[in-house]
């Protein structure tokens, strides 16, 4: 048998952490637990339901969190929890410092385990997009470390995370505060938009080289913002998001094409076949829309139908500007 003083110096590190965590866990789960109606204990136990129907015990609130994916991140941040995370991936671009001091734990390729245990968290959040519950979800059991999964298909799961979030960081009042702020926010425009007749529209999320376009199915929060902002969308049909034809969008002719990019120019969509008869391009009303208002489930999202509300209605908001 091998000594273990004859193991590399990291190997060693690695596992005196995943002990620790391990031993952390096992605790954990000989601690009584006395849940009451939201699940707090009178051990200090908190007793949550996550969005994949887990039950996920919490035993204190964390203070050393690993945040996978921009939306759990922005989610944390408006509850004033940025200083608790310790990890983050790599897509992960706000808060605009969010990635001073803080590790990467994945990307593109995948997550690390090895990495996220290093760190010693004692909360995984996460959304199960890229593998990531495939790969982190049973390690974290292992080791101990409780892993919180939530959906954010829509603009009241977003609200319901972030309550979720305030009990979990030991806050729900905050919380409370926050989603009534952005409810408010969302009600202003709605009372400016109340009777108005609403343009058609067609969302542009991406394009492959065959010719197919991605827009938004109903049901997803980026549909709901859209809704919101006073859009009827030309595919209110779709069951999911999906891949349309150049054909059927040039057949359901919108009054106004909103482009979720960052760079480019609108203009480029004069170019495709057939595209110039369309009544959005005609009348000049083809707009780039920020990526990370639209398509980040988070609270952003508010940002993004107060600032799409003025380009459909500009008569509505024309003293306003658009936001």
């Amino acid at each position: 048998m091998a000594d273990k003083h004859s193991f590399p110096p990291l190997f060693q590190t690695q596992r005196r952490h995943y002990c620790k965590a391990l031993f952390a866990g096992i605790a954990l789960a000989l601690m009584p637990k006395s849940t009451s109606a939201f699940g707090t204990s009178n051990a200090g136990i908190l007793e949550i339901t996550d969005g994949l129907g887990r039950e996920v015990s919490i035993a204190r609130p964390p203070q050393r969190i690993v945040s996978i994916f921009s939306s759990n991140t922005e989610l944390l941040h408006a509850l004033g929890a940025t200083d608790r995370i310790v990890g983050i991936e790599d897509f992960t671009r706000y808060p605009p410092d969010i990635r001073d001091g803080r590790t990467i734990v994945g990307g593109r390729l995948g997550f690390s385990v090895e990495t996220i245990a290093r760190l010693e968290p004692d909360l995984v959040v996460m959304t199960p997009a890229r593998q990531a519950v495939n790969t982190l979800l049973k390690p974290m059991q292992t080791i101990g470390v409780p892993v919180l999964v939530m959906l954010h298909r829509n603009l009241a799961e977003i609200f319901s995370n972030l309550s979720l979030l305030g009990h979990v960081l030991g806050n729900p009042l905050y919380a409370e505060s926050v989603i009534e702020q952005l409810q408010q926010r969302l009600q202003i425009v709605d009372q400016q938009l109340a009777g108005v007749r609403r343009p058609s529209v067609y969302f542009e999320t991406g394009q492959n080289d065959r010719g197919n376009f991605t827009t938004v199915r109903k049901g997803h929060y980026t549909y709901d913002a859209m809704l919101r902002a006073g859009a009827e969308s030309i595919f209110d049909d779709l069951d999911q998001i999906t891949q349309v034809s150049g054909e059927a969008i040039i057949a359901a002719d919108p009054e106004v094409i909103l482009l979720a990019r960052n760079d480019g120019d609108p203009d480029s969509v004069k170019h495709r076949p057939g595209w110039q008869n369309i009544s959005a391009v005609r009348n000049n009303r083809v707009f780039m829309v920020p990526r990370e208002l639209f398509l980040i489930p988070g609270p952003r999202v508010v940002d993004g139908v107060e600032m799409l509300a003025p380009l459909l209605h500009p008569d509505i908001f024309v003293n306003q500007g658009a936001a």
